[in-house]
């Protein structure tokens, strides 16, 4: 049984995600080998996700599986993962280019459009308020879909020169709250965003982010920017959850994934659920896949979670927005 506050878990497999917006450890030692073959060899049965609330009453499942550019997709992938594991969110963005195959792996899967979570991201080249209402009508086309569970501006800084950063993120979070109040957006938010980013935006429009998605995994715990979150009632969303396969090769998350007959993917995604964090983790192989999902029938003992903590040494393996003004 999942304990954390503010979960909601599906017990009969129905939608829960209905439109509600109708207008608008030891360490010193040497690891041990871990198996990387347990969670294949566990009997496997797909489970959907809890979900977590949203400000605006919507509810977005924990667990979802990422893209991304460079080798990031893969259409049999998506299909399996949708058809097989029990996934339901999915999370892309322009910048990846994988919107129209994306949207045909989804139809291709057979599972119906109110069934799933999609969020998608607005790039900087597009910002402004005609442009990101522009870019988010055409990504709506690309995939075939009506709508986006989530839409969120992709980066606090815009590529357009002239007007300064504030004046752009808040022109373009104006077309986002016009989307929202369409429908077109069920949901809006933002990624990369700290919280020098985050105050000027909510004096300056009427819509609080509903999340913020940030790169969040053992070495990089950006705890000051996640209980901001939580206190302005904004769902806070981790990405690259494994550090670019950096948890591989770290000793003490070995030493807890053997503790659990588990892999240290999935005591990593365990960890980030834990601690109440949306997590998508990102990969283009089942058998990864498969096990990145079985993450719902084990807990992590309260000395593990906190020696997991104990790693953060606030490493980015990706994009580092604290210099964005």
């Amino acid at each position: 049984m999942l304990m954390l506050l503010g979960w909601k878990e599906d017990k009969t497999h129905k939608n829960t995600h209905k439109n509600t917006h109708k207008t608008k450890p030891a360490t010193g030692k040497s690891p041990p080998t871990l198996s990387l073959h347990i969670a294949a060899q566990m009997s496997f049965a797909p489970v959907l996700s809890p979900t977590v609330p949203l400000s605006n009453g919507l509810q977005i499942p924990i667990f979802g599986l990422g893209t991304s550019h460079f080798g990031g997709y893969s259409h049999d992938s998506i299909v399996y993962a949708l058809t097989e594991c029990g996934v339901r969110h999915i999370d892309t963005a322009k910048r990846y280019g994988c919107e129209e195959k994306l949207g045909k792996a989804i139809r291709e899967s057979g599972i119906p459009r109110s069934d799933l979570w999609l969020t998608n991201k607005l790039w900087p080249g597009d910002y402004g308020y005609k442009a990101a209402k522009k870019a988010c009508l055409e990504s709506c086309s690309q995939m075939g879909v009506d709508y986006f569970d989530l839409y969120l501006v992709h980066w606090p800084e815009p590529l357009q020169p002239g007007s300064s950063n504030r004046e752009m993120r808040a022109e373009t979070w104006r077309a986002l709250e016009e989307l929202y109040k369409e429908g077109v957006c069920r949901a809006i938010g933002v990624s990369n965003f700290l919280v020098h980013h985050l105050e000027p935006l909510k004096e300056d429009c009427s819509v609080v982010p509903h999340v913020n998605q940030m790169e969040y995994h053992p070495f990089q715990q950006p705890n000051h920017l996640k209980d901001y979150c939580h206190r302005e009632g904004i769902v806070f969303e981790g990405y690259s959850p494994l550090a670019k396969g950096q948890v591989f090769s770290e000793p003490t998350i070995l030493q807890i994934a053997e503790k659990y007959r588990r892999t240290p993917a999935q005591v990593c995604i365990r960890w980030s659920i834990q601690n109440g964090v949306v997590t998508i983790p990102k990969s283009v192989k089942r058998k990864r896949i498969q096990e990145n999902c079985q993450v719902f029938d084990f807990q992590l003992e309260e000395s593990d979670m906190a020696t997991l903590s104990g790693l953060h040494d606030e490493r980015h393996v990706t994009w580092d927005p604290t210099n964005v003004e």
